[in-house]
């Protein structure tokens, strides 16, 4: 493979069309303000890089990014890629990854509105991802100790599996399909609505008017709190090793809870309620 080290690309597509290529303390950067550096390429390694400029790495077959940064300035920094490693860096841009497959984040720092869109076999170890509109439409995604924050977060995802992680977001897994998250702390409000088939598994719970409209919901030995108007209109077997707020017109299926403050079945419901809800030991 060519070397190129502690060289500095200003122009537009400098690098484009390379093959087997490993560039080292490289700075993309310049009153030039050039785009897409490295564009339409195969096999790259980028080691220890600052990315400024818009569009560096786009349709690329083989890509490995370890430590350097991608800053606001670095836009829509991967599109349309295939096979990726990105490791102990800094993602700042916006759009940061988009309709990439093959994806692998370690220790990645991530703070990049829309990341991660219309991706498929995404793994993430380690790290932290802010992001306002995260992973929308992405498909085969597993993360283990991630840190996320943000809003809006796995719409529409398919095929998700998060373990030892801590989610911080509102209207998470609206419309995810197939999804299972375990030991894992999620805490936002309006969770999970209109999911399908949304597993979690030994997970601590907050806020309000989760799990509204969802089919096949199972929570097992899940904690929650200041959980209230929780599963309405939903299909569920929920085992809840603490108490929960307030229940409102479960659909169909089991909740079983340390607790239940309140049980609220209204006479306008659109749905039949045919859950059976019961407090532990009573």
């Amino acid at each position: 493979m060519n070397v190129i080290e502690n060289k500095r690309f200003g122009c537009e597509r400098d690098l484009y069309g390379s093959r087997g290529l490993i560039v080292k303390n490289c700075r993309f950067e310049g009153p030039e303000d050039g785009e897409s550096a490295l564009k339409e390429s195969r096999d790259i390694i980028a080691e220890n890089c600052y990315m400024d400029l818009r569009y560096p790495f786009w349709h690329i077959d083989g890509i490995k990014i370890s430590g350097g940064e991608m800053t606001k300035n670095c836009r829509a920094a991967l599109w349309y890629d295939r096979g990726v490693e990105i490791v102990g860096c800094k993602m700042n841009g916006i759009k940061a990854l988009r309709e990439c497959s093959d994806i692998f984040l370690n220790e990645v720092e991530a703070d990049s509105p829309e990341f991660g869109w219309k991706c498929r076999g995404i793994r993430i170890s380690g790290g932290s991802i802010s992001s306002e509109y995260a992973f929308l439409e992405s498909e085969n995604i597993r993360a283990d100790k991630m840190k996320f924050a943000g809003k809006y977060s796995f719409q529409y995802t398919k095929n998700v599996n998060i373990a030892n992680s801590e989610l911080n977001t509102k209207d998470a897994f609206w419309h995810a399909k197939n999804v299972t998250v375990t030991d894992s702390v999620l805490n936002g409000e309006y969770l999970a609505w209109y999911s399908d088939r949304l597993t979690l598994i030994r997970c601590h719970i907050k806020g309000t008017q989760p799990f509204c409209y969802c089919r096949r919901l199972t929570l097992i030995d899940c904690t929650m709190e200041d959980c209230d108007l929780a599963f309405e209109y939903s299909d569920v077997k929920a085992d809840i090793r603490s108490e929960v707020l307030s229940v409102k017109n479960p659909h169909k299926g089991r909740i079983v809870a340390d607790k239940i403050g309140e049980i609220i079945l209204t006479d306008n419901s659109v749905y039949p309620v045919k859950a059976k809800i019961e407090e532990r030991n009573k």
